[in-house]
């Protein structure tokens, strides 16, 4: 049974365990098609390779035929933010492409997203892209059982204010996920500590924080789907879906459940499996 407070879905520990087996598979998923991007590799063949390898797991693609949407993947690319459409677009070199991904599993879902340069990138891009990736990791080290939904907020916009000048974009967030893909509460990469609701055992949150290298203003393509940034200026988004247990953190689109990184954090990791 599926317990909501409300409108929050909170996960028993066996249910929490379901959901370990749909990450796996986005992070699998993932980590493949890092290594299959390329220049002259279409977003298509990016979404192609993903389709196959999430249903070879057994799994159904999350984002396939969500609202209308055709592809297993979203594949933004340069000044693309979220929600880039699969297609016959060809990577280039240089090009800076966000992936993002998304499985269910019995009923339970997964939802992760990484950054990842096209051969030889620009530094700069690549500068971008680490900061993404931190802040998102310094949102889980802020979470603690008993705290609040914003101390997570609060350690993303920070980590990226003192490193960078970058734009954090308002206008998307994070989610929470369980039983499907977008649930409560809203999980923003901005604001004070302190509020919103408690983080408790049986929450799992997807943590996805998105910068610009300019400003974070942005409107959505003709096709209703494929966010821009304004000015032209590159986007990076990373994601994972994470949970507390009462030892800490799990991320559970994480390969590693978060392990490596959260401990270079000083944070203990908090499986229930694995």
């Amino acid at each position: 049974m599926i317990f909501k407070d409300r409108g929050i879905e909170i996960k028993t520990r066996e249910q929490i365990v379901a959901m370990r087996a749909a990450g796996l598979v986005v992070g699998r998923t993932l980590e493949l098609l890092r290594s299959e991007v390329k220049a002259g590799i279409t977003t298509g063949d990016l979404d192609a390779i993903a389709e196959d390898s999430i249903r070879s797991a057994g799994a159904t693609p999350s984002f396939k035929g969500y609202h209308g949407f055709t592809g297993s993947i979203c594949a933004s690319v340069n000044d693309e933010i979220v929600h880039g459409i699969p297609g016959d677009r060809v990577l280039a070199e240089g090009d800076l492409i966000s992936i993002d991904c998304g499985a269910i599993v019995n009923g339970w879902h997964g939802d992760a997203a990484i950054t990842v340069g096209v051969g030889e990138t620009a530094p700069e891009l690549l500068e971008l892209a680490r900061i993404c990736d931190e802040s998102m990791w310094r949102g889980f080290a802020a979470a603690r059982l008993g705290g609040r939904l914003t101390d997570i907020s609060a350690a993303v916009e920070q980590h990226v204010r003192a490193n960078s000048s970058y734009g954090i974009v308002e206008d998307f967030v994070g989610h929470g996920i369980g039983s499907a893909m977008h649930q409560p509460p809203n999980v923003p990469n901005f604001g004070k500590a302190g509020r919103g609701p408690k983080l408790v055992e049986g929450l799992a949150l997807a943590v996805e924080p998105m910068l610009t290298f300019g400003k974070q203003d942005n409107h959505t393509l003709e096709d209703d789907w494929t966010v821009v940034t304004d000015d032209g200026t590159v986007a990076a988004h990373t994601e994972h879906s994470f949970t507390l247990t009462p030892l800490g953190p799990w991320v559970l689109t994480a390969l590693d459940g978060g392990e490596a990184r959260l401990k270079e954090l000083g944070v203990t990791f908090g499986p229930l499996a694995d």
